[in-house]
């Protein structure tokens, strides 16, 4: 399955607990997303990873955010993690996560640091933050940077403002909070979802 063929929106579910999990990554499947990252300063992280990839992994990619040592890659490996997102730019990590044939989203902010995320194996690049720069930086920094590779905003993207980053070159976003809060009921992250891929679906006609 190459989900950025569907619907190119990684849900970060930070802070998510493993009791909550399978409720809203449920809600987020039956609306259509196809990436799931449960960042690893959420609380319990392994077990919920575990769970989402034994019951959802046949369907989605399932993975990992905030993603900064090659231990923490490997025992992502070991329980079966496919996506590697990064909230900066280590080859180390990079390299570790290619090896084990992962789907990696390396976290970059300058033309410099996406170019040594690509060296190491990067898929995909994450531009974060990216509400503070903006999409005009992003459509400059993609002018310079290989025209196949994809470009993701993250950090502060809302209904409002995911068409401007999509017109501005990016081929996704990474929704957190405006799509997930820790102790938000399901229905709720439901109903952002919804919002999020009838923005995405408009913007893409």
């Amino acid at each position: 399955m190459n989900w950025q063929d569907n619907i190119p929106l990684i849900a970060i579910l930070r802070g998510i607990t493993p009791e909550e999990t399978f409720a809203h990554v449920s809600a987020l499947v039956e609306e259509g997303f196809t990436a799931v990252e449960i960042p690893l300063n959420s609380p319990d992280w392994r077990q919920s990873i575990t769970d989402m990839v034994k019951t959802f992994g046949d369907k989605i990619l399932v993975g990992a955010g905030t993603v900064l040592r090659t231990t923490e890659v490997e025992e992502l490996a070991a329980i079966g993690s496919r996506l590697i997102v990064t909230p900066n730019t280590d080859r180390t990590v990079i390299r570790r996560a290619a090896e084990h044939g992962m789907t990696i989203c390396a976290g970059c902010a300058t033309a410099t640091e996406a170019f040594t995320a690509l060296e190491a194996g990067a898929h995909t690049l994450k531009i974060f933050p990216s509400s503070v720069f903006g999409p005009a930086y992003i459509k400059a920094l993609k002018s310079v940077l290989p025209p196949q590779i994809p470009v993701f905003a993250v950090g502060g993207i809302t209904p409002d403002n995911l068409a401007d980053y999509l017109n501005a070159g990016c081929a996704g976003a990474g929704l957190g909070s405006d799509l997930y809060r820790a102790g938000q009921p399901a229905e709720q992250t439901r109903e952002q979802a919804r919002k999020f891929i009838r923005v995405y679906r408009d913007a893409v006609k």
